[in-house]
């Protein structure tokens, strides 16, 4: 097969969330695939879609279509002089807009498996969605993420000694690490109140009551690297995962020695993408049979 025919085609397109605002859409296929599943991205903070398109292109030519957005606050729908500001629906009206993507999603593919990826913030995002709207899914993905809790004390990076930058914590790779500095629409830079909602947001209790609507059996993959400051060698990440599989849900957990934050953007992240690939065929093919 030729590289056009396998090449990732990009389509952008805007939306509307439930209250109006208009978000920045995207999605991501290959002509010379056949449709598989459908993945909805959900990207992190102080960030955007478009950083996912190389990284997750593997995915694409197996036939996995990508719907993915920038939050509020975030990427083309925030612009640059937004940046950080969710707006006054706060975090939780960035992850209504989720509902509305998977059901647009839905309509536009029908028939084909929807799993949703959250990485980081979108982790987060995407455990309160679960707690909604697990109907509208098949499968859940969740990478850089840890339980609800607060924020570790001193900021991530402050557990590298002689850190070179202030985002050493996103990778081992200094050159990603630099692509992410250089990208006028990243760096984390929350507005006080949108901070505030996002902190609501990732420090709700996660118990059994809640988690009793979700979808008994769904599948979920967590990635993680065990050296990210998020999950705080692993004690933020235990209690979540725990917490998943006394619900019922059928949680595969994959951890990385010495990966950072970003498993996507490692020195091994065509490890991490290929065994991402493995376990979405995986859960297609128990889906299609």
């Amino acid at each position: 097969m030729d590289a056009a025919a396998t090449a990732v085609e990009e389509t952008r397109f805007r939306y509307e969330g439930a209250d109006g605002t208009g978000l920045a859409g995207f999605v991501w296929r290959s002509a010379g695939a056949t449709p598989r599943a459908v993945l909805q991205l959900a990207h992190g903070a102080g960030e955007h879609a478009g950083r996912y398109r190389e990284a997750l292109a593997p995915l694409v030519r197996a036939g996995v279509v990508i719907y993915a957005a920038d939050h509020r606050g975030h990427g083309q729908t925030g612009g640059m002089s937004h940046l950080g500001d969710f707006g006054p629906g706060g975090a939780a009206a960035a992850v209504d807009d989720m509902a509305v993507l998977a059901r647009r999603a839905r309509a536009e593919t029908p028939g084909l498996p929807l799993i949703l990826m959250g990485h980081s913030m979108g982790a987060m995002f995407a455990q309160a969605w679960l707690l909604e709207h697990s109907q509208l899914i098949d499968a859940l993905v969740l990478s850089g993420t840890a339980g609800p809790g607060p924020r570790m004390a001193g900021g991530p990076n402050s557990v590298y000694a002689n850190p070179r930058t202030d985002y050493d914590w996103l990778s081992r790779d200094a050159a990603e690490v630099d692509r992410y500095i250089a990208d006028p629409f990243c760096g984390i830079q929350f507005t006080k109140a949108s901070a505030a909602s996002f902190a609501a947001l990732r420090e709700r209790a996660l118990t059994p009551e809640a988690l009793a609507g979700v979808t008994r059996g769904l599948p979920v993959y967590v990635f993680v690297g065990d050296e990210d400051p998020i999950n705080q060698n692993l004690e933020r990440l235990t209690p979540l995962v725990d917490a998943y599989r006394a619900a019922g849900l059928d949680v595969t957990l994959k951890v990385y020695p010495g990966g950072r934050h970003e498993m996507l953007n490692e020195t091994n992240r065509a490890e991490v993408v290929a065994d991402l690939a493995a376990w979405i065929e995986g859960v297609v093919g128990r889906l299609v049979a």
